[in-house]
């Protein structure tokens, strides 16, 4: 890789839209200081071909950007040349540490405005403030627009599957999005004023708990399990995308961590990029492909019985086809399935090894 290690001031899996043919592909994304380049896994190894690099010199971050229906965590950048590259990362904290971290790099590259102090943080949220005197009826408005407004989608919480609803972190995205509100803080607040004024109404355990227990300030959480939905008086217009799934009970526990890790197929031994999500009570291992936009996972098994161990990168171990990058581990089912799965580094070989181990 033709890039300095003491220059690299981000990397790791993005899944990128292709210019000429709109699919989406996971990449290998190095963040520099003065541009972003992004390189192919092949056969389970990082190739050493750059397959792009994005120029950050007066490029312009959106984040979020919420046009893709079953895609919420992409951002967009746009470059000096009006280029528009759509970025996806694996959870909304990776999308917004990756978009902020550009955003700080690109604003290194800027020169200083007059006076000369330089533009600021606010080049990632190029929105105006809002205005609290806007009247709550109109965000309601906007938000149940059948063309812009909130997705309603079907959730699965503690088993139960509550329909025409969102989360709390969908809420917040789309005010920023909408330029509603200059940051999450902001469109927090502004949430929690429709949730007060009865414009929102909660949906499910978490949501609920948080308006019984919490502050006026913390009602509302900004949270992917924190479902929201309209009150019945409102009523959407157009049709709801109901949410499949494999079981809506292994579904339905709490997300404790989520990753892009690379894995071997057991059938032609070759490997892809996969969104891992593991949950908790029950626990449950489920992978993603990350190029579809089905919301359904591909896999998955549960942990309970599972032997997890990390492998030596020395040597090809045993069970293991073609030429990997390292870091890899281990995992055995109950039903003596075997799964091998690459991490991106050794420290986040060993936080899955942890995580996993701690639901079995």
């Amino acid at each position: 890789m033709d890039t300095d290690k003491k220059t690299i001031l981000r990397e790791g899996f993005l899944v990128k839209r292709g210019h000429l043919v709109h699919n989406w592909k996971a990449r290998w994304f190095v963040l520099m200081p003065d541009r972003l380049l992004y390189y192919k896994f092949e056969g389970g190894k990082r190739d050493s071909c750059q397959r792009g690099r994005i120029l950050l010199k007066d490029c312009v971050i959106t984040c979020p950007f919420l046009e893709y229906d079953n895609r919420p965590l992409v951002f967009k950048l746009r470059t000096k040349s009006c280029v528009e590259h759509f970025l996806e990362a694996c959870s909304r904290e990776e999308r917004d540490e990756w978009a902020a971290d550009i955003t700080a790099a690109a604003e290194k590259l800027r020169p200083p405005a007059d006076g000369g102090e330089a533009t600021g943080q606010h080049s990632l949220y190029p929105f105006f403030s809002l205005s609290f005197s806007l009247s709550c009826s109109k965000v309601l408005d906007s938000m149940y627009d059948v063309h812009s407004g909130i997705k309603l989608t079907n959730h699965v919480e503690q088993g139960s599957t509550y329909s025409n609803c969102f989360s709390g972190s969908a809420v917040v995205d789309w005010l920023v999005f909408m330029q509603l509100t200059l940051s999450r803080v902001e469109a927090v607040t502004l949430a929690s004023a429709l949730l007060e004024e009865g414009f929102l109404r909660t949906v499910g355990l978490r949501s609920v708990e948080a308006l019984r227990t919490a502050g006026l300030t913390e009602q509302f959480m900004d949270d992917s399990t924190a479902l929201y939905s309209f009150p019945e008086s409102v009523k959407k217009r157009g049709s709801v995308k109901a949410e499949t799934s494999l079981s809506a009970v292994e579904l339905s526990g709490k997300v404790m961590r989520r990753g892009f890790l690379v894995k071997q197929g057991h059938n032609r031994k070759n490997w892809k990029v996969r969104l891992f999500v593991l949950r908790s009570e029950p626990a449950f291992l489920h992978y993603y492909d990350p190029t579809k936009d089905d919301i359904s996972p591909v896999g998955g098994f549960p942990l309970r019985g599972c032997l997890v161990s990390a492998l030596d990168d020395n040597g090809v171990p045993s069970g293991v086809k073609g030429n990997i990058q390292g870091n890899l581990f281990k995992i055995i089912t109950q039903s003596d399935t075997h799964y091998f799965i690459q991490a991106p580094t050794h420290q986040q070989k060993m936080d899955w090894i942890d995580a996993i181990r701690q639901e079995t």
